[in-house]
């Protein structure tokens, strides 16, 4: 192990919303050793991550820009990630590091690592439950060993998958926030969910026959969280056992959050709300990031990379829209991020406006929940946003738009490329450019089963098209 480099510890978790973790403010103790752990570095309360899903979220955090930067707007990313960036693992594997990625093999956001593992993170073991974070710990521990005992420093990347759908905690955790009959039969919760085609078969192939009761499902998130924060105290014991605390930065953070029973977006993260897109960030290393301290001031993933490399002692390229939030942890004043743009593509493919007051969404083209081509919300009266206003408040939206489509005019200039969520017209990967109908796109939308959704996040081609065809056969049957 190095003696002058600092190691690096990233844990990406998947899926994981803030307001459901006990250390910031959930009545549920669902993360009591990570909530150990922020107590001993820097918790930011307001971070968001403005573009979703997974692919463009990762590529922001691992290159230090925003989809502007990277050209990454969709899941279903056409290529790789174009050279004109480099990401956090091609920079210090420049500088001497060993770079190990777990999770997270296939997918253009994860390019430069010099090691790849994989662990099963999707698929249910004989008793119906999927141990996400142990199967974690089994590739990673010894990877961590390996890496600890090599003379150079290292980048270990994980991407914990537990809060992602399916979730299937193992014992205790499935039931340590639900105590109810979830096949309760006066209970129609879940007749929305089962009969929202899209997503219906998934769901159904991992949540218990019968089962009526949506807060059940909901408890088998926090479970999994609850499920996963014991795991990562186990690998955080294994970092202490190798003595590696006093030399190593871990930053503990996710791609998104997810929606439970929220906007008719079931058990999933699409839809630009905020339970999507305000995520986790927590730094820590003895004696360099300040114990015990939370700040308020807004960040963006695109601030990660910068801040890493601030705190390795490695300079910052010239070309990153983040920037370190060292300064902010010192308890410096800084320019205040007061707005922002925010974009998805995952199973909709819309782009919006927030301010700390207003939330502007706008499609580019027809939705499958056939919801209005036009949101605003006001996030002081209605920070859950269930009452869209945009008829009422035409001038906002005009002023909003104006400002959105101004900052898009300047990112483009500066950059000297499209807006990616202009270009990416088969985000959807179904061929045959945008969606004329909400119809048109509820039809075609269609997820299949567990292996049908592994594929596609494995971004293997031959894989999900295996499975896309398998998925079909199961609609016409």
């Amino acid at each position: 192990m190095s003696a002058t480099k600092k190691n690096l510890i990233v844990l990406g978790i998947d899926s994981l919303r803030r307001d459901r973790m006990s250390s910031y403010g959930y009545g549920k103790l669902t993360t009591p050793h990570m909530d150990r752990f922020a107590a001993e570095g820097v918790l930011f309360e307001q971070h968001f991550s403005p573009s979703i899903p997974t692919t463009p979220a990762y590529a922001s955090m691992l290159t230090g820009t925003d989809c502007f930067g990277t050209d990454v707007v969709a899941l279903r990313h056409q290529g790789p990630m174009g050279d004109h960036v480099k990401t956090l693992p091609e920079l210090l594997a420049d500088n001497g590091y060993n770079t190990t990625c777990v999770g997270f093999t296939g997918n253009p956001s994860s390019r430069g690592f010099q090691t790849y593992l994989d662990y099963e993170a999707w698929l249910p073991n004989e008793e119906g439950k999927c141990p996400k974070a142990e199967n974690l710990n089994e590739v990673t521990i010894p990877e961590l060993q390996r890496l600890a005992a090599d003379d150079k420093p290292f980048f270990l990347f994980l991407r914990h998958m537990d809060p992602h759908s399916p979730y299937l905690p193992p014992q205790p955790y499935e039931r340590i926030f639900y105590g109810g009959n979830e096949k309760d039969p006066s209970n129609a919760s879940m007749e929305p969910v089962y009969n929202f085609k899209p997503f219906a078969d998934f769901l159904k192939s991992w949540i218990p026959a019968g089962v009526t009761d949506e807060q059940y499902v909901s408890a088998q998130y926090d479970g999994a969280v609850a499920y996963m924060d014991a795991c990562i105290q186990n690998l955080l014991t294994a970092v202490s056992g190798l003595g590696l605390d006093d030399n190593t930065l871990i930053v503990i953070t996710a791609d998104h959050g997810e929606t439970l029973y929220e906007h008719d977006c079931y058990f999933d993260h699409h839809g630009l709300y905020d339970c999507t897109l305000v995520v986790p960030l927590i730094f820590k290393m003895p004696g360099v990031v300040p114990a015990g301290k939370r700040v308020s001031d807004t960040t963006v993933i695109s601030d990660i990379m910068p801040t890493i490399l601030d705190i390795l002692g490695f300079e910052q390229p010239e070309d990153l829209s983040g920037r370190s939030l060292v300064p902010l942890m010192a308890g410096q004043p800084q320019p205040r991020i007061s707005e922002f743009y925010i974009t998805e593509c995952t199973w909709m493919r819309k782009h919006g406006w927030r301010t700390p007051h207003w939330k502007l969404i706008r499609s580019l083209e027809p939705d499958f929940h056939n919801k209005p081509s036009v949101e605003l919300y006001n996030l002081i009266e209605d920070p859950e946003e269930n009452r869209n206003v945009a008829e009422q408040e035409p001038e906002l939206v005009e002023l909003l738009t104006a400002r959105m489509e101004a900052y898009i005019q300047r990112r483009e200039q500066e950059t000297g490329r499209t807006n990616p969520i202009y270009t990416n017209l088969d985000w959807h990967g179904k061929g045959g450019g945008a969606f004329a109908s909400s119809e048109q796109a509820y039809d075609a939308l269609y997820i299949g089963n567990v292996f049908a959704a592994r594929a596609l996040q494995a971004k293997e081609a031959k894989a999900a098209a295996e499975a896309e065809a398998a998925a079909a056969g199961e609609t016409e049957e």
